[in-house]
């Protein structure tokens, strides 16, 4: 169990398992007191008081054991966020950890309400035929890479010719560096387990020559290496890795919460609200009629979260939990961590990345 919400009843897991059977069949929620459509997720997480998270668990920077016996990083923060936004508390959640062969089932079958677990966006995934999955926007944009020993002569993909490679079962580095190296028609062997725990003990006992994942992760595990150093990067990026946390497509109004639950981070910072002055600008706009576009995303004027079947103030809520973007990036991933990520397609659209909320209205 992870601290500090309970683990949920078998009462409650079943329940769970059977409100997924309607909601698979049909894909319509419930309507409101106004009849409105509703989401049946929604009503679920309020009636059972927590959300259920799928994250990794294994990955620094993005979801792993602090010292202080809590899981902690990027992904777990948006797990925060989510249950601030809808149960106005980051802390009624509850934590699961999923393997990368694992995570689409728990989704489907309900065990989890959201997957904040470094996923990557792509049309099997995202299809109604494949793991049917509704993506919230893209938090973080990586790319695959190989990572070797600094003293193993190798340079670049070439040179991994018919040495054995280390990769995560199930995930998506396992097709791109097989895609790759059959392009450029060179043989070599997979040596596939069953979550990163095992591939980079392997990696580290020398039972393969590298290991391939996404280059955040990568730099990640590097930092629990007893020699960080004695490792380093292929500059070859392998692929383009959108990252984005999932719910089922079976539940759209749950998926919508979600959603703009994201979003919400990302126009916080572009307004310059942050978790330290959020009850400043709140105070300033609302003796402010001006500021309209502040007061909305607030909830001070107008009642957006009411469309989504949450408070006014849910964009608020979640802010104050977390932060905006840039403090969840930089906390776990950029300047204020151990990886030192640079933010690069990580920025503002306005600051030459990729990031970018629609408007709240």
């Amino acid at each position: 169990m992870v601290p500090p919400w309970p683990r949920r009843s078998g009462i409650i897991g079943l329940l769970a398992l059977l409100t997924a059977i309607p909601l698979a069949g049909c894909g319509n929620g419930s309507k409101d007191a106004g009849g409105r459509l509703g989401s049946e997720q929604l009503r679920l997480v309020r009636q059972r008081g927590a959300l259920i998270c799928g994250i990794n668990g294994q990955l620094p920077g993005f979801s792993s054991l602090a010292a202080d016996g809590r899981y902690g990083g990027f992904d777990v923060d948006v797990c925060r966020a989510v249950a601030a936004a809808v149960l106005g508390d980051p802390r009624r959640m509850e934590l699961r950890l999923l393997t990368s062969n694992d995570r689409f089932t728990a989704v489907a079958s309900g065990d989890v309400d959201l997957l904040s677990r470094n996923t990557t966006v792509n049309l099997g995934r995202d299809a109604a035929g494949g793991n049917a999955l509704s993506f919230a926007p893209v938090l973080f944009y990586d790319g695959g890479s190989v990572l070797v020993p600094s003293a193993s002569g190798i340079h670049r993909l070439a040179d991994l010719s018919g040495r054995p490679v280390c990769v995560v079962s199930g995930s998506t580095n396992e097709g791109v560096l097989a895609d790759r190296m059959g392009s450029l028609g060179l043989r070599y062997v997979p040596l596939r387990y069953r979550n990163a725990d095992e591939t980079f003990e392997a990696y580290l006992a020398g039972r393969c020559t590298a290991v391939t994942s996404d280059r955040s992760g990568l730099a990640a595990r590097r930092t629990l290496f007893p020699d960080p150093s004695a490792h380093r990067l292929l500059l070859e990026v392998l692929s383009k890795e959108p990252m984005a946390p999932a719910t089922r497509q079976a539940d759209p109004g749950w998926a919508d919460v979600v959603r703009w639950t994201m979003y919400a981070l990302i126009e916080a910072e572009e307004l310059g609200v942050t978790r330290s002055n959020l009850m400043a600008v709140t105070a300033k706009a609302r003796s402010d009629q001006r500021q309209v576009r502040l007061r909305r995303f607030l909830g001070i004027e107008g009642d957006l979260g009411g469309s989504l079947g949450l408070k006014a103030d849910f964009a608020a809520k979640a802010v104050g939990a977390v932060g905006n973007y840039r403090e969840l990036f930089e906390r776990n991933l950029g300047s204020g961590s151990p990886l030192m990520l640079e933010r690069g397609f990580n920025k503002l659209w306005n600051s030459g990345g990729l990031l970018i909320s629609p408007p709240f209205q």
